[in-house]
């Protein structure tokens, strides 16, 4: 995070191995925005105009499960979609290359996740996700490899993808734990 292009330059000569990027990188920093929204609406709690404060382990845990799940799911839908948007934009296809950028890429927003500890600024992990978009687009140079024309087409039909995987599988989640783990939004919180 802190000096992307020497890690990117690193990371280039590395061969990808998928089940090592997602078992040793992705998983344990995913862990941190759930494991800290857990905490967050269990210990500390939330304010909700007209409902007034209440902490909630039920509200919590389905936030972090459908943070962790959809987190995942994310890394791998949009390493697939890079990896099949590759031949449009004259790069060969490397699924392993596409997991690199992509995990590697959402590294600040998993370890500003630790911001989720307070729900009501839980936005600030999200702001401070932003600058993995700047290592997204630093890192088609070096994992994928782009000409200099297509690099700008294929970090916008990427960035786009990324937003809308993210943002549907988590509203997805959401409904399906929300159901199971929180049947009811009632004032028993």
């Amino acid at each position: 995070m802190f000096s992307p292009k020497k890690e990117w330059r690193a990371i280039e000569l590395e061969t990808p191995n998928t089940t090592s990027i997602i078992l040793g990188y992705v998983l344990p920093l995913a862990l941190i925005p759930a494991i800290f929204t857990i905490l967050g609406y269990g210990l500390i709690g939330v304010k909700v105009p007209y409902w007034g404060s209440f902490k909630s382990w039920q509200l919590g845990l389905s936030g972090g499960i459908a943070s962790f799940i959809s987190t995942i799911a994310s890394v791998y839908l949009t390493a697939f979609i890079v990896d099949l948007l590759a031949p449009s934009f004259k790069v060969q296809k490397n699924f392993g290359k596409a997991m690199q950028l992509v995990a590697y890429s959402f590294t600040p927003m998993w370890v500003a996740g630790i911001f989720n500890i307070f729900p009501s600024i839980r936005i600030i992990a999200s702001l401070l996700g932003i600058y993995g978009l700047v290592l997204l687009y630093q890192g088609f140079e070096f994992t994928m490899k782009p000409s200099k024309d297509n690099t700008i087409g294929y970090y916008l039909a990427t960035l786009g993808i990324l937003i809308v995987s993210f943002f549907l599988l988590s509203f997805i989640m959401a409904l399906i734990l929300g159901a199971i783990i929180t049947p009811s939004f009632g004032p028993r919180f």
